[in-house]
Protein backbone atom coordinates (compact mmCIF):
# COMPACT_ATOMS: atom_id res chain seq x y z
CA UNK A 1 0.00 0.00 0.00
CA UNK A 2 1.37 3.50 -0.78
CA UNK A 3 1.50 6.02 1.81
CA UNK A 4 -0.48 8.72 1.04
CA UNK A 5 1.40 12.15 1.06
CA UNK A 6 0.96 14.23 4.44
CA UNK A 7 -1.00 17.30 3.82
CA UNK A 8 1.08 20.42 4.75
CA UNK A 9 0.19 22.29 7.66
CA UNK A 10 -1.80 25.08 7.54
CA UNK A 11 -0.36 28.15 8.89
CA UNK A 12 -0.98 32.01 10.74
CA UNK A 13 -1.38 34.14 7.33
CA UNK A 14 -2.22 37.93 7.93
CA UNK A 15 -3.62 40.65 5.66
CA UNK A 16 -5.84 41.29 2.59
CA UNK A 17 -5.66 40.33 -0.94
CA UNK A 18 -8.00 41.89 -3.29
CA UNK A 19 -9.25 39.41 -5.84
CA UNK A 20 -10.50 40.08 -9.63
CA UNK A 21 -13.13 37.04 -9.23
CA UNK A 22 -14.05 35.31 -12.14
CA UNK A 23 -17.18 34.61 -13.92
CA UNK A 24 -18.67 31.53 -12.92
CA UNK A 25 -16.85 31.48 -10.03
CA UNK A 26 -18.95 31.70 -6.30
CA UNK A 27 -17.62 33.93 -3.94
CA UNK A 28 -17.28 31.30 -1.37
CA UNK A 29 -15.10 28.73 -4.03
CA UNK A 30 -12.81 32.04 -5.22
CA UNK A 31 -11.82 32.29 -0.86
CA UNK A 32 -11.26 28.53 -0.66
CA UNK A 33 -8.86 28.47 -3.63
CA UNK A 34 -7.56 31.32 -2.52
CA UNK A 35 -6.77 30.20 1.15
CA UNK A 36 -5.40 26.93 0.13
CA UNK A 37 -3.00 28.82 -2.28
CA UNK A 38 -1.67 30.75 0.74
CA UNK A 39 -1.94 27.78 2.85
CA UNK A 40 -3.60 29.92 5.30
CA UNK A 41 -5.16 29.11 8.84
CA UNK A 42 -8.01 31.66 9.01
CA UNK A 43 -9.92 33.52 5.63
CA UNK A 44 -12.72 35.36 4.68
CA UNK A 45 -14.38 37.49 2.29
CA UNK A 46 -16.11 40.88 3.16
CA UNK A 47 -19.63 40.61 0.93
CA UNK A 48 -20.21 37.56 -2.48
CA UNK A 49 -20.61 38.85 -5.54
CA UNK A 50 -22.95 36.98 -7.72
CA UNK A 51 -21.14 33.91 -9.96
CA UNK A 52 -22.12 35.75 -12.88
CA UNK A 53 -20.36 38.76 -11.69
CA UNK A 54 -16.43 39.65 -11.42
CA UNK A 55 -14.37 42.23 -9.85
CA UNK A 56 -12.94 43.44 -6.72
CA UNK A 57 -13.50 40.65 -4.04
CA UNK A 58 -11.53 41.62 -1.26
CA UNK A 59 -10.27 38.31 0.51
CA UNK A 60 -9.20 38.56 4.53
CA UNK A 61 -6.67 36.43 6.55
CA UNK A 62 -6.17 36.13 9.94
CA UNK A 63 -6.64 39.00 11.95
CA UNK A 64 -7.61 41.32 9.01
CA UNK A 65 -11.14 38.68 9.03
CA UNK A 66 -11.86 40.64 12.61
CA UNK A 67 -12.29 43.81 10.31
CA UNK A 68 -14.02 42.68 7.74
CA UNK A 69 -17.46 44.19 8.94
CA UNK A 70 -15.88 46.98 7.83
CA UNK A 71 -16.38 46.27 4.08
CA UNK A 72 -19.62 44.80 4.61
CA UNK A 73 -20.79 48.13 5.51
CA UNK A 74 -19.21 50.07 2.62
CA UNK A 75 -20.38 51.74 -0.16
CA UNK A 76 -19.91 49.54 -3.42
CA UNK A 77 -20.12 50.36 -7.01
CA UNK A 78 -20.48 48.54 -10.18
CA UNK A 79 -19.86 48.51 -13.75
CA UNK A 80 -23.29 46.72 -15.32
CA UNK A 81 -24.62 45.78 -18.49
CA UNK A 82 -28.89 46.00 -18.32
CA UNK A 83 -30.53 44.02 -21.55
CA UNK A 84 -33.46 45.67 -22.02
CA UNK A 85 -36.59 43.71 -23.55
CA UNK A 86 -35.85 40.64 -21.55
CA UNK A 87 -36.66 39.05 -18.60
CA UNK A 88 -35.27 36.46 -16.47
CA UNK A 89 -36.21 34.46 -13.49
CA UNK A 90 -33.21 35.30 -11.54
CA UNK A 91 -32.29 38.98 -12.71
CA UNK A 92 -29.16 38.02 -14.66
CA UNK A 93 -27.75 35.23 -17.28
CA UNK A 94 -28.38 32.55 -15.43
CA UNK A 95 -32.20 32.08 -14.94
CA UNK A 96 -34.63 30.91 -17.74
CA UNK A 97 -36.65 33.65 -19.86
CA UNK A 98 -39.55 34.84 -18.04
CA UNK A 99 -40.73 37.27 -20.62
CA UNK A 100 -39.82 39.23 -24.33
CA UNK A 101 -40.81 42.44 -24.78
CA UNK A 102 -39.94 44.85 -27.70
CA UNK A 103 -37.50 47.45 -27.43
CA UNK A 104 -39.46 50.67 -29.34
CA UNK A 105 -36.76 52.66 -30.67
CA UNK A 106 -38.67 55.53 -30.55
CA UNK A 107 -40.03 55.01 -26.88
CA UNK A 108 -37.05 53.93 -25.45
CA UNK A 109 -34.04 56.16 -26.22
CA UNK A 110 -31.02 57.70 -24.21
CA UNK A 111 -33.38 60.78 -23.34
CA UNK A 112 -36.34 58.24 -21.91
CA UNK A 113 -33.77 56.17 -20.09
CA UNK A 114 -31.85 59.31 -18.69
CA UNK A 115 -35.17 59.91 -16.94
CA UNK A 116 -35.91 57.40 -16.10
CA UNK A 117 -33.03 56.88 -14.21
CA UNK A 118 -33.81 60.11 -12.09
CA UNK A 119 -36.49 57.92 -10.13
CA UNK A 120 -33.94 55.78 -8.79
CA UNK A 121 -31.75 58.24 -7.44
CA UNK A 122 -31.08 58.51 -3.66
CA UNK A 123 -32.88 56.86 -0.76
CA UNK A 124 -35.21 54.39 -2.81
CA UNK A 125 -36.94 50.97 -1.15
CA UNK A 126 -35.65 47.95 -2.86
CA UNK A 127 -37.40 44.49 -2.52
CA UNK A 128 -34.73 41.56 -2.23
CA UNK A 129 -34.73 38.98 -5.10
CA UNK A 130 -36.29 35.67 -4.40
CA UNK A 131 -32.47 34.60 -5.95
CA UNK A 132 -30.74 35.80 -2.62
CA UNK A 133 -28.62 34.11 0.60
CA UNK A 134 -31.24 35.96 2.94
CA UNK A 135 -32.57 33.55 5.13
CA UNK A 136 -36.53 32.56 5.77
CA UNK A 137 -36.75 30.07 8.82
CA UNK A 138 -33.35 29.30 8.31
CA UNK A 139 -33.38 28.19 5.22
CA UNK A 140 -32.01 30.63 2.50
CA UNK A 141 -34.44 32.13 -0.19
CA UNK A 142 -32.70 30.78 -3.00
CA UNK A 143 -33.53 27.39 -1.54
CA UNK A 144 -37.00 28.30 -2.12
CA UNK A 145 -36.95 29.50 -5.83
CA UNK A 146 -35.57 26.65 -7.46
CA UNK A 147 -38.37 24.87 -5.17
CA UNK A 148 -40.73 26.96 -7.50
CA UNK A 149 -42.24 28.80 -4.09
CA UNK A 150 -42.53 32.53 -4.09
CA UNK A 151 -42.43 33.87 -0.66
CA UNK A 152 -43.46 37.57 0.29
CA UNK A 153 -40.41 39.84 1.42
CA UNK A 154 -40.36 43.42 2.86
CA UNK A 155 -39.19 46.00 0.60
CA UNK A 156 -36.17 47.89 2.35
CA UNK A 157 -34.44 51.13 2.15
CA UNK A 158 -31.18 51.40 0.00
CA UNK A 159 -29.27 54.27 -1.40
CA UNK A 160 -28.49 54.86 -4.79
CA UNK A 161 -25.56 57.49 -4.42
CA UNK A 162 -24.61 57.68 -8.52
CA UNK A 163 -26.34 56.33 -11.29
CA UNK A 164 -24.68 57.04 -13.95
CA UNK A 165 -25.69 56.66 -17.81
CA UNK A 166 -22.62 55.07 -19.71
CA UNK A 167 -23.95 54.35 -22.89
CA UNK A 168 -26.50 52.92 -24.81
CA UNK A 169 -26.86 50.32 -27.67
CA UNK A 170 -30.15 48.91 -27.88
CA UNK A 171 -31.15 46.55 -25.88
CA UNK A 172 -27.99 46.72 -24.18
CA UNK A 173 -27.61 49.25 -21.47
CA UNK A 174 -24.34 50.41 -19.93
CA UNK A 175 -24.64 52.18 -16.16
CA UNK A 176 -21.99 53.07 -13.44
CA UNK A 177 -23.84 52.51 -9.89
CA UNK A 178 -22.79 53.39 -6.44
CA UNK A 179 -24.69 52.23 -3.89
CA UNK A 180 -25.37 51.60 -0.03
CA UNK A 181 -24.89 47.56 1.45
CA UNK A 182 -28.22 45.38 0.29
CA UNK A 183 -28.69 47.01 -2.79
CA UNK A 184 -29.19 44.48 -5.44
CA UNK A 185 -27.68 45.69 -8.57
CA UNK A 186 -29.90 42.85 -10.42
CA UNK A 187 -33.52 44.14 -8.82
CA UNK A 188 -32.18 47.30 -10.09
CA UNK A 189 -31.37 47.11 -13.65
CA UNK A 190 -35.23 44.65 -13.33
CA UNK A 191 -36.79 48.18 -11.77
CA UNK A 192 -35.17 50.32 -14.63
CA UNK A 193 -36.87 47.35 -17.19
CA UNK A 194 -40.52 47.89 -15.50
CA UNK A 195 -40.34 51.87 -15.69
CA UNK A 196 -39.36 51.43 -19.31
CA UNK A 197 -42.17 49.33 -19.98
CA UNK A 198 -40.03 46.31 -21.79
CA UNK A 199 -38.56 44.55 -18.56
CA UNK A 200 -34.78 43.70 -18.41
CA UNK A 201 -31.83 41.43 -16.81
CA UNK A 202 -28.25 41.98 -16.35
CA UNK A 203 -25.79 40.81 -18.82
CA UNK A 204 -23.18 41.62 -16.87
CA UNK A 205 -21.94 43.04 -13.84
CA UNK A 206 -18.13 43.87 -12.86
CA UNK A 207 -17.52 45.50 -8.96
CA UNK A 208 -15.12 48.25 -9.24
CA UNK A 209 -15.05 49.75 -5.50
CA UNK A 210 -15.80 48.47 -2.05
CA UNK A 211 -15.26 51.39 0.37
CA UNK A 212 -11.75 52.85 -0.98
CA UNK A 213 -10.51 49.42 -2.27
CA UNK A 214 -9.71 49.65 -5.88
CA UNK A 215 -10.49 46.62 -9.13
CA UNK A 216 -7.23 48.60 -10.27
CA UNK A 217 -5.16 47.31 -7.42
CA UNK A 218 -6.71 43.22 -7.96
CA UNK A 219 -5.09 40.24 -9.09
CA UNK A 220 -6.63 37.35 -11.26
CA UNK A 221 -6.98 33.73 -9.99
CA UNK A 222 -4.93 32.12 -12.79
CA UNK A 223 -2.03 35.18 -11.63
CA UNK A 224 -1.54 34.06 -8.19
CA UNK A 225 -2.00 29.83 -9.02
CA UNK A 226 0.67 30.67 -11.61
CA UNK A 227 2.93 31.80 -8.67
CA UNK A 228 5.01 30.34 -6.19
CA UNK A 229 4.19 30.33 -2.40
CA UNK A 230 6.35 33.45 -1.56
CA UNK A 231 5.05 35.49 -4.38
CA UNK A 232 1.62 34.86 -2.86
CA UNK A 233 2.65 36.02 0.32
CA UNK A 234 3.79 39.64 -1.39
CA UNK A 235 0.84 40.15 -2.72
CA UNK A 236 -0.77 40.87 0.97
CA UNK A 237 -1.83 44.37 1.88
CA UNK A 238 -1.29 44.98 5.40
CA UNK A 239 -4.12 44.32 8.10
CA UNK A 240 -4.56 48.52 8.31
CA UNK A 241 -5.65 48.70 4.77
CA UNK A 242 -9.26 47.75 5.70
CA UNK A 243 -8.92 51.00 8.10
CA UNK A 244 -6.77 53.77 5.79
CA UNK A 245 -9.87 55.57 5.91
CA UNK A 246 -10.28 56.50 9.58
CA UNK A 247 -7.67 58.71 11.37
CA UNK A 248 -4.76 57.50 13.35
CA UNK A 249 -3.50 57.60 16.89
CA UNK A 250 -0.50 56.27 18.01
CA UNK A 251 0.34 55.55 22.08
CA UNK A 252 3.32 55.29 23.96
CA UNK A 253 4.54 51.50 25.09
CA UNK A 254 2.26 52.20 28.98
CA UNK A 255 -1.15 53.46 27.03
CA UNK A 256 -0.18 50.31 24.19
CA UNK A 257 -0.36 47.96 26.82
CA UNK A 258 -3.30 49.35 28.79
CA UNK A 259 -5.32 49.17 25.62
CA UNK A 260 -4.31 45.53 24.30
CA UNK A 261 -5.89 44.76 27.45
CA UNK A 262 -9.28 46.26 26.73
CA UNK A 263 -8.84 49.40 29.54
CA UNK A 264 -10.97 52.66 28.06
CA UNK A 265 -8.42 55.17 28.19
CA UNK A 266 -8.51 59.09 28.88
CA UNK A 267 -6.22 60.85 26.49
CA UNK A 268 -6.65 64.78 27.33
CA UNK A 269 -3.58 64.83 29.74
CA UNK A 270 -1.29 62.43 27.82
CA UNK A 271 1.31 63.60 25.17
CA UNK A 272 -0.85 62.01 21.85
CA UNK A 273 -1.66 63.57 18.89
CA UNK A 274 -5.32 63.96 18.64
CA UNK A 275 -7.90 63.66 15.71
CA UNK A 276 -10.48 66.76 15.60
CA UNK A 277 -13.35 64.81 15.72
CA UNK A 278 -14.80 61.78 17.65
CA UNK A 279 -15.70 58.77 16.23
CA UNK A 280 -13.86 55.49 14.45
CA UNK A 281 -10.00 55.61 14.92
CA UNK A 282 -7.24 52.91 14.21
CA UNK A 283 -4.79 52.69 16.84
CA UNK A 284 -0.60 52.35 16.82
CA UNK A 285 1.70 51.73 19.40
CA UNK A 286 4.19 54.72 18.48
CA UNK A 287 7.48 52.56 19.06
CA UNK A 288 6.76 49.93 16.74
CA UNK A 289 4.12 51.25 14.40
CA UNK A 290 2.52 48.00 14.60
CA UNK A 291 -1.43 48.10 14.79
CA UNK A 292 -3.19 47.32 18.17
CA UNK A 293 -6.81 47.50 16.61
CA UNK A 294 -9.68 50.22 15.79
CA UNK A 295 -11.52 52.19 18.68
CA UNK A 296 -13.72 54.76 18.92
CA UNK A 297 -12.81 58.51 20.17
CA UNK A 298 -14.91 60.18 21.96
CA UNK A 299 -15.86 62.96 24.03
CA UNK A 300 -13.60 64.28 26.74
CA UNK A 301 -10.67 62.71 24.87
CA UNK A 302 -11.87 59.20 26.09
CA UNK A 303 -10.46 55.89 23.47
CA UNK A 304 -12.41 53.35 23.44
CA UNK A 305 -10.90 49.40 22.21
CA UNK A 306 -13.28 48.08 20.29
CA UNK A 307 -11.34 45.30 18.00
CA UNK A 308 -7.93 44.32 19.29
CA UNK A 309 -5.04 42.47 17.20
CA UNK A 310 -3.80 39.68 18.92
CA UNK A 311 -0.07 40.36 18.96
CA UNK A 312 0.90 36.78 20.42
Amino acid sequence: MIPQAKKKPRVPVHGVLLLDKPVAWSSNDALIKAKRLLNALKAGHTGTLDPFATGLLPLCFGEATKFSQDLLEADKTYQTVVHLGVATTTGDTEGEVLETLPVIASDINEEAIRAVLLQFMGDIMQVPPMYSALKRDGKPLYEYARAGITLEREARPVTIHLLEFVSYTAPFLTLNVRCSKGTYIRVLGEDIGKALGCGAHLNALRRTHVGHLLVENTITLDALIAMDEEQRASLLAPVDALLSSFPAINLSDALSRRFLQGQRLALGKEEVSLPEQTGRVRVYQASSGQLLGSAQFQEYAILAPERLISTA
